[in-house]
């Protein structure tokens, strides 16, 4: 699979990389007459892939996400394709 960029990170403790496959950005628009908080805010949105150091699918690394390693890949996403204007 192609991705938009790989990203060296970790998971429970053990290196790894991400494969990112999709990622948006909006700018909020800090108006006051934004219909939500994420208008607001701004957001980003990002689908990504577990994979070993080689580049290669890891499932068996997938399963011991945690919600604060998800939490932390999101962010880690978004400030590299941020940094490199995708």
């Amino acid at each position: 699979m192609t991705y938009l960029a790989e990203i060296e990170s970790t998971v429970a403790g053990i290196p790894c990389l991400i494969g990112v496959t999709e990622f948006s950005s909006v700018s909020g628009s800090y108006s006051y007459n934004a219909p939500s908080d994420m208008d607001y805010y701004g957001y980003s949105e990002s689908g990504w892939d577990v994979l070993d150091r080689r580049g290669r699918p890891a499932a068996w690394l997938e399963r011991k996400l945690s919600d604060a390693d998800r939490s932390r890949i999101e962010r880690e996403i978004e400030e590299a394709m941020t940094e490199d204007s995708y």
